[in-house]
């Protein structure tokens, strides 16, 4: 018999009935939800007559919708979604944490900080980047409002088992090279449904020596290569990590969990993986996008490609469409492209080991008068570590904003949103088409990238700032 995946031992731990040929009835241990993808399935619990069958284990965060620089609730369009939010989450007694919360904050960034999500379990929420939580070595999918509906009624999820991938990062980031940086590198090398219908599991010695923060953003942005989910297996980083959470075991039945949590690793010697890609990550430089998908990105001291040269039709295509789009010609050095705005936070980059790195680069420095720059934390407990570090100091002397939490810039769903033909180097996880706000153009970057990019009005390397 050939060993276990990680993927696998979850897999088999949490199916309620399984079936030739059926997809399997998932146990969900966990269900985030926002205001933003679950009205609709309150609607449908309500004509239904049914009610959330665990809202103990159902977590409600406003996030997507609320504004960064005020408490009150601005527009009426997200006000209204976040007032049902309240309603159904009084109505079946679920716990939300509100605009105001000191433990409100970016669903993805607030329950792993406060411990709801450890390794083993399943996680679903109604958002794409659920996948953020397996790097805790938990199986998490982001799911359509009909899936939201189908876990409140009934804590379970039919889904068909998904084929895995092993990603393997081998060698040491050089100096400036981020977790950022190495998905970047991976969605451009496979392309942007390189995973299609696959879950990935990172590992590799790169892997291994990230932080839990630099882990989030991995798995944050898995599905921009079109996997169903990534993780990754935990470890002594993890634990070391869990152990400072509010929820996570205590005593005895922490002694017990980590002897069991240490046993959901892959069979190192003969798990099977349906596919695998290895990666030198030693031979990586900072990446920046140049187009309109994640994939479409190239390392910062690259150039702008020429889509005459690409060999496959559908992507010819795609990058002159995109070229049109960000108003970018073939050939143009990547560090040459002046920009307007700059966006840290969202749930791929709010953390506080973001903040840490832009503050590095910012210190003692100004953000370009022809620049505006937010930094958004991604919960209001990294922004009260932020100002206990002194690093909004450092941001505010430079000349950015420093914001309350939320997803803000990230997407066009608040009042945070640009306007007309503004060109943005964004820590978010999305850069297509008006993704920002409409005709706006988005650069995915690092956070340090973010920062050095913001002092000279162009896309910028960190290196060039420090030297």
């Amino acid at each position: 018999m050939t060993g276990a995946t990680l993927i696998d031992k979850i897999w088999r731990g949490h199916v309620v009935i399984g079936e030739e040929g059926e997809p399997d009835l998932l146990y969900i241990d966990l269900h985030l939800i926002h205001e933003a993808s679950s009205p609709q399935a309150f609607d449908g619990l309500r004509v239904a007559g049914r009610v959330v069958r665990r809202p103990d284990l159902t977590l409600a965060m406003e996030d997507h919708n609320v504004p960064t620089n005020t408490l009150e609730l601005t527009e009426p369009s997200g006000r209204e979604m976040v007032e049902s939010l309240r309603r159904n989450c009084e109505l079946h007694g679920i716990e939300l944490f509100r605009l105001g919360d000191r433990r409100q904050g970016i669903v993805h960034v607030v329950a792993p900080e406060q411990g709801f999500v450890l390794p083993g379990m399943t996680v679903i929420c109604g958002d794409s980047h659920t996948s953020t939580h397996g790097a805790f070595g938990a199986l998490a999918f982001g799911v359509g409002t009909s899936d939201v509906e189908h876990v409140l009624a009934t804590q379970t999820l039919p889904l068909p088992k998904p084929r895995s991938m092993r990603v393997e990062f081998m060698g040491d980031l050089p100096q400036g090279v981020t977790s950022k940086d190495l998905i970047l590198a991976l969605i451009a090398k496979i392309g942007a449904n390189g995973a299609n219908s696959h879950i990935i599991e990172y590992c590799g010695t790169a892997i291994s020596r990230l932080s839990m923060e630099a882990r989030m953003t991995m798995c944050n942005m898995t599905i921009e290569a079109g996997a169903r989910a990534g993780l990754i297996a935990p470890d002594d980083t993890t634990f070391e990590y869990l152990s400072r959470t509010p929820h996570a075991p205590r005593g005895r039945a922490w002694e017990r969990a980590v002897t069991a949590w240490r046993k959901l690793p892959s069979d190192r010697d003969d798990a099977l993986f349906d596919n695998a890609v290895t990666f030198d990550a030693s031979s990586l430089s900072p990446f920046v996008t140049w187009g309109t998908n994640p994939g479409q990105a190239a390392p910062i001291d690259g150039f702008v490609p020429d889509p005459s040269l690409f060999s496959d039709q559908r992507e010819k295509s795609a990058a002159a469409r995109s070229l049109e789009y960000m108003a970018l010609e073939p050939g143009r050095p990547i560090a040459s492209i002046e920009i307007d705005t700059v966006f840290i936070g969202s749930c791929t980059n709010g953390r506080i080991e973001d903040l840490r790195a832009a503050a590095e680069i910012l210190k003692g420095r100004k953000v370009a008068e022809s620049v505006t720059m937010i930094v958004v934390p991604g919960s209001m407990e990294v922004r009260r570590q932020a100002e206990n570090e002194n690093l909004h100091e450092v941001f505010l002397a430079a000349g950015a904003q420093w914001r309350l939490s939320g997803c803000s810039m990230c997407l066009g769903m608040n009042p945070d949103r640009l306007q007309g033909r503004k060109r943005c180097v964004s820590t978010s996880n999305r850069n297509y088409e008006a993704r920002q706000g409409p005709q706006v153009m988005t650069h995915l970057a690092s956070p340090a990238v973010a920062a050095a990019s913001a002092i000279t009005g162009c896309i910028t390397a960190p290196a060039t700032i420090a030297m």
